[in-house]
């Protein structure tokens, strides 16, 4: 979680947000183009997510059914205006791709694996977000119509020649998945907080949901590759995870669906 200092309070922001800005240090904290996120160095420290209008509810919905699990932050305040709002209260410790867990990566990986058990191991008959994988069909059915196809983060062996190569598997595959555990959604190291390699919390909850595992292992194998340079470590989650509980064929579908965003 980079910290950048900001001189200046961003534009655009609402009546409520930027009083709450003021008078206090900020830094930018972002790590992707669909969102802002800004660390407030105030009452412990805070989180501020801005994105497009109508795009954190679900996040801030799942964020605090975590927290009660005890597995995420605190939520805030969720503003939904021109643009949405999310307010969490920071946690303890680093992401994963902090120096101090990649210079580890055999425990890394194990530690990345176990956690992930446990978490598809929690009962979740309360959770706000039943049949995930029902959605996340119909987004797959919705871009492959709409010719969204990118295959290129996605290692070697893995990747497909052509949209309709990688639409054929997920037609294969869809009847397969399950919607029998809790997941996380977006399983990767960012995303995942520790405090001395003590777990701390999940963060970036917006996937989340009652869904198919596979799902989560398919991101958090890949994760290892791109984070690690390597993806010598596949094998070393998947067996850590318990490789009794992995389809390859899922886990392909799971691609399949992937590079149609």
């Amino acid at each position: 979680m980079n910290k950048t200092p900001i001189s200046h309070l961003p534009e655009g922001l609402s009546d409520p947000i930027r009083a709450m800005l003021e008078n206090a240090p900020i830094y930018d904290s972002s790590c992707s183009p669909e969102a802002r996120v800004i660390y407030i160095e105030k009452d412990g420290g805070l989180y501020l997510k801005i994105a497009e209008r109508g795009t954190l509810a679900r996040e801030a919905q799942m964020t605090a059914y975590f927290h009660t699990k005890g597995l995420g932050t605190e939520v805030l305040m969720h503003l939904s205006e021109e643009r949405d709002y999310l307010l969490t209260r920071a946690v303890r410790g680093e992401d994963l791709t902090h120096e101090r867990y990649l210079s580890d990566p055999k425990r890394l990986c194990d530690t990345y694996a176990t956690l992930l058990r446990a978490l598809h191991e929690r009962e979740f008959a309360d959770c706000p977000i039943q049949a995930r994988m029902t959605e996340y069909l119909a987004l797959a059915d919705k871009n492959y119509k709409a010719g969204k196809f990118d295959a290129s983060l996605f290692p070697e062996g893995i990747g497909f020649q052509n949209a309709d190569e990688a639409y054929a598997v997920l037609n294969e595959g869809r009847n397969s998945f399950k919607n029998d555990t809790l997941i996380h959604g977006d399983y990767c190291l960012p995303n995942v907080i520790l405090d001395h390699w003590r777990f701390s919390s999940f963060i970036d909850l917006g996937n989340g949901g009652v869904g198919d595992k596979h799902v989560d292992l398919f991101w958090g194998a890949w994760t290892l590759f791109y984070n690690l340079k390597t993806d010598k470590y596949r094998d070393r989650f998947f067996d850590a995870y318990g490789r009794d509980q992995i389809d390859d064929g899922l886990l392909r579908t799971v691609a399949a669906c992937e590079v149609f965003g």
